[in-house]
């Protein structure tokens, strides 16, 4: 079982609209640990680590996001390895 870390910035209408819980809800469900955190120029940053297909389903999930967020962008990069506990609304 192989697997990965990729970190996304996510641009768009994405703060005020619950999408980090959104996004800690299907990481969950997902069994990924990482985090979502507002940046200050707007963007939510995400975090997912995990099997390779749980997290390329998160990052699919992404590009759409929850019905309440308009996405425009979602730019990604796969990040080393590491062990996170949960996955954290920051």
């Amino acid at each position: 079982m192989s697997q990965k870390c990729i970190r996304a910035y996510v641009t768009g209408h994405v703060q005020g609209v619950g999408f980090r819980y959104q996004t800690a809800h299907e990481a969950i469900k997902l069994s990924l640990t990482g985090y979502a955190k507002n940046l200050p120029d707007g963007r939510v940053e995400v975090l997912a680590c995990g099997r390779n297909e749980s997290v390329d389903a998160l990052m699919a999930w992404l590009d759409k996001g929850p019905p309440t967020a308009g996405v425009d962008q979602v730019d990604k990069e796969d990040v080393e390895w590491r062990a996170v506990d949960g996955f954290a609304i920051l």
